[in-house]
């Protein structure tokens, strides 16, 4: 029997395993997980079993991810996609428990006595095959670019109200464990008692937290940020607990309340090694659980778990999607897209199963279902695309219909500039060169913004700029060239990859948000990058000169100087409190002020190796002059620093001109 710490030991060395293993063969590191915990668990190598210690560890992982959740939920968001979210999304959960349950019944009377799947049974299971992997489809569909596509808005659509979902599944299937008899009682006291707890934290709570988050904030301090952080999350876990609700719930309320606060995107980042690390020891007590001889015993029977409800949610969501309007290629792109089981399923199954609402024989077959399904998920969404055509000879017909499209309109064109994406830059952009009298060609994956565009007129048509098919039906070989006009890195460096191949001595120009990933996109063959935050700031700057009496031949000059350093000179700045989302790896400028105990007092700049540590020396600045920078420049007490580099190297480098 292994102690608390042993036994945390050999899951973190089974978790570090698994996780390359999956990674090297490109698979989610979640599979990883479950794979490690079926290995190591009690019926397989018997290495680990399920314990206090394991079973908090994993518990802590739901209340996290809950409180990523949390964070994501935005009631904007939700107006926007009401009608995915609320009339979609909630129809596939419904009528998903729906049919589970109806399955239920039709089949009660042929299982045995011991396997009895009543409907309180057959409602925890069918919450949990109504789940699908937000982890694995929306990471595919991120690196397929199909986000902002038709299907991939309903997809993400649907998966947000399933994580909505959860919440309320929490509460009623705990409820469903109690006396028959007194359901309804437990029911209403678990709605009371959680809109209570709701009421109270968010209505206080909404009151005290960027108050409180604002003085935590000013105290520059990471190590009490994070202290903050776990405190809020678990203390609001432990007020739902102690209502007799889940800890998962009063996680996500956590999460909500940070989420309409200027603090979010850094309590992500904060947050997330802590959810990602408890939810992999999660998935491992989950693997742990599932009885490889047992399921081996009955593989038909898993074999028609797995079958049956991938199918049945396939069938279901492809059903629900065409009767909300979309055709039939959305439709099956997103059925394919949700038939898999989903993280939740195991939280639900977990729950349902410390519940007994389940034999141990039921949840071990539909686990080991569940955990194959997804399993499949990667390869059945790369493949989406020739299944559907192979299905659809009406999708086949639209996609080449949508090519020949683009293709009659760009035929006649010449030295045409092709312009992936037609947002707001895109149609600036496409503004002044018609202006100009410049040919140009969009391609926008937003159906309603390219019918809306064309009957303007303009010369936009459906296609993703990041397949092939797109691109030379554009023109690229006739195209004078490539301007990229929105903000995501992976999706520029794939449509450089297909330049690269297709017309290697086209230019290319990108648009990037700031200068974080300037040099990889110039490396991967970008003519010219654009950082918004970069330009914003030049033209700032020269308005501003301008109008103080700078004289305007100079202004041009110094803008131009800065575009051909590649914005070397503007490259980090001084962060503050009000900074607190940015990256850690963004560049940024640091000001230390050397008194007579630094060790770099007296040195040389050469005989200091700041640069070594990642980062460069910009100014020196003594009393009210700036030193000119040469190697030979030497510290005195009193002279003010600027560092500039990334947080980590800047703080390597005070350390060298302090303590070296």
């Amino acid at each position: 029997m292994f102690s608390s710490l042993e036994l945390t030991l050999l899951l973190l060395g089974s978790a570090v395993l698994g996780v390359v293993a999956f990674r090297m063969l490109h698979l989610p590191p979640m599979l990883g997980y479950l794979a490690v915990g079926i290995l190591i668990g009690p019926h397989a190598l018997g290495l680990a079993e399920e314990n206090e210690a394991s079973h908090t560890l994993a518990e802590f992982g739901v209340v996290f991810l809950m409180f990523s959740i949390g964070l994501e939920f935005s009631l904007a968001k939700l107006m926007a996609m009401r009608r995915i979210v609320f009339g979609l999304g909630m129809a596939q959960v419904g009528l998903t428990i729906a049919a589970t349950m109806l399955f239920g019944w039709a089949i009660a009377s042929q299982l045995p006595a011991s396997l009895h799947l009543g409907w309180q049974a057959s409602f925890a299971l069918g919450g949990a095959l109504a789940m699908s992997s937000t982890a694995i489809v929306s990471k595919m569909l991120t690196e397929r670019l199909e986000l902002e596509s038709a299907h991939g808005r309903k997809i993400i659509g649907i998966l947000l109200f399933q994580d909505l979902a959860v919440v309320p599944l929490l509460i009623l299937i705990p409820s469903l464990s109690q006396n028959p008899d007194d359901l309804l009682q437990t029911l209403a006291l678990a709605g009371g008692k959680a809109v209570v707890v709701l009421v109270l934290l968010l209505f206080f709570g909404q009151k005290l937290v960027r108050g409180w988050f604002t003085i935590v904030v000013k105290r520059r301090s990471q190590e009490l940020f994070m202290l903050n952080l776990l405190l809020f999350t678990l203390g609001a876990a432990w007020i739902t607990e102690r209502a007799g609700l889940s800890l998962a719930l009063g996680a996500f309320v956590a999460g909500m309340l940070i989420s309409d606060t200027e603090y979010k995107h850094q309590v992500e980042e904060d947050i997330k090694p802590f959810r990602d690390v408890l939810l992999g020891l999660f998935f491992i007590t989950v693997g742990m659980l599932l009885n490889v001889r047992l399921v081996l015993e009955n593989w038909w029977l898993v074999l028609i778990l797995l079958c049956g409800p991938v199918l049945l949610k396939f069938a279901l969501i492809a059903l629900l999607a065409k009767l909300f309007g979309a055709t039939d290629g959305v439709s099956m792109r997103t059925g394919l897209a949700l038939a898999q089981a989903g993280e939740f399923g195991f939280v639900l199954l977990n729950l349902a199963g410390g519940m007994h609402l389940m034999d141990p024989f039921v949840i071990q077959v539909v686990l080991a279902s569940m955990v194959l399904s997804m399993l499949l998920a990667p390869f059945i969404i790369a493949k989406s695309d020739q299944i559907v055509m192979k299905v659809s000879s009406n999708e086949w017909m639209m996609q080449s219909l949508a090519l020949t499209k683009i293709a009659s309109r760009t035929m006649a064109t010449q030295k045409h500039v092709i312009v992936a994406g037609f947002g707001r830059s895109g149609q600036s952009l496409a503004t002044l060169l018609s202006e100009e009298k410049i040919e140009y060609h969009a391609l926008d994956l937003d159906p309603e913004r390219v019918q809306e565009a064309q009957t303007a007129g303009a010369n936009v048509s459906y296609g993703d700029a990041g397949r092939r098919e797109s691109l030379v039906a554009a023109g690229i070989y006739r195209a004078s060239a490539v301007v990229i006009t929105y903000t995501s890195t992976p999706s520029a460096l794939r449509v450089l990859q297909l330049v690269h191949e297709l017309a290697p001595t086209l230019p290319v120009i990108v648009r990037a948000h700031d200068d974080t990933d300037l040099d990889r996109l110039k490396a991967a063959g970008a003519a010219e990058v654009v950082p918004e935050l970069m330009e914003g700031s030049l033209m700032l700057a020269s308005h501003a000169l301008v109008m103080l009496g700078v004289p305007l031949r100079r202004v041009v000059h110094r803008v131009q100087a800065a575009r051909e350093e590649r914005y070397a000179s503007l490259r980090g700045y001084f962060h503050g409190a009000s900074d607190v989302g940015e990256e850690a790896d963004m560049v940024r400028l640091h000001s230390v002020t050397l008194d007579g105990k630094a060790a770099c007092v007296g040195k040389a700049l050469s005989e200091v190796d700041v640069a070594g540590a990642g980062a460069e020396v910009t100014t020196i600045r003594r009393g009210k002059g700036r030193l000119e920078l040469t190697p030979d420049t030497v510290f005195e007490a009193g002279d003010v620093v600027v560092l500039r580099g990334a947080a980590e190297a800047v703080n390597r480098a005070e350390t060298r001109l302090l303590r070296s």
